[in-house]
């Protein structure tokens, strides 16, 4: 048994419900590539296909994250709860960003309709619920026993999951902003992928580094760090880096200069 295979087997036992969504969500993304090959629909400048395979992407990640994460809560109808308002709320998401990139339109952002005006409110709330459902889930591994596990890894799952509130609310700047490029207009020359503008600000960087958060401080301190100091500072570096990455949008300078 591969570890792949035996790391897959836990994530089922701990968690089916988002054992399944996650796994959905990571063969669609594999579908999403193969249609970016043969349909080059363009969407400010990028391959339409790219943003609904990137938010399935990151829907899988974070499914198995908490799916690993909550089975530690010993909490069946919480988790039940969480585990289905996530399928909903983020399966509702990524269909319709599917949808709009299909009709070779903005998802985000689009207010050019009272349709589409509606239905980014409703991603903006479902985006808000999955974030909050996830903070009330913080606050859980505050208030229970954990003596099963090593407190560097349970510190490190605390600041990871608070990295991810955080910044996954940041993206309220964008939508306040009704954009995420600072200092010019969104489009024009991005990172490959990513699109991560090359002429301006742009806020989705600070929203990507500090949501996987969510995997990288738990992974490190389980693995390397094994020490609740070194967890901690390593979590206060990470919080600042994305928050600089904040910052250099804010002031409308890009990450990687064209």
């Amino acid at each position: 048994m591969t570890a792949v295979t035996a790391f897959l087997n836990e994530l089922q036992l701990r968690n089916e419900l988002l054992f399944w969504f996650g796994l959905g969500c990571l063969l669609f993304a594999l579908v999403l590539l193969g249609i970016s090959y043969w349909d080059d629909t363009r969407v400010l400048g990028a391959n339409a296909w790219y943003k609904p395979m990137k938010f399935a992407l990151s829907t899988t990640m974070y499914s198995w994250a908490m799916a690993w994460f909550m089975f530690y809560l010993d909490k069946p109808g919480f988790t039940g709860f969480f585990s289905w308002a996530v399928i909903l709320l983020l399966g509702f998401e990524i269909l319709y960003i599917t949808l709009q990139a299909g009709r070779g339109e903005l998802s985000h952002f689009n207010t050019s309709s009272a349709l589409t005006s509606n239905m980014y409110s409703l991603m903006a709330f479902a985006a808000t619920a999955v974030s909050l459902l996830t903070l009330w889930a913080g606050v859980e591994f505050f208030r229970g026993d954990f003596k099963a596990l090593p407190d560097y890894y349970l510190w490190g799952i605390r600041c990871g999951i608070f990295l991810f509130v955080i910044f996954s609310l940041q993206g309220f700047l964008m939508g306040s902003a009704n954009g995420h490029t600072i200092g010019g207009e969104m489009g024009g020359e991005g990172l490959p992928f990513l699109n991560w503008s090359r002429l301006f600000g742009d806020l989705r960087i600070a929203h990507f580094v500090g949501m996987h958060a969510l995997q990288i401080i738990p992974l490190l301190s389980f693995y390397l760090l094994k020490n609740t100091k070194l967890t901690l500072i390593f979590a206060a570096l990470y919080g600042l880096l994305a928050l600089s990455t904040l910052v250099q949008a804010l002031l409308g300078k890009p990450l990687i200069p064209g």
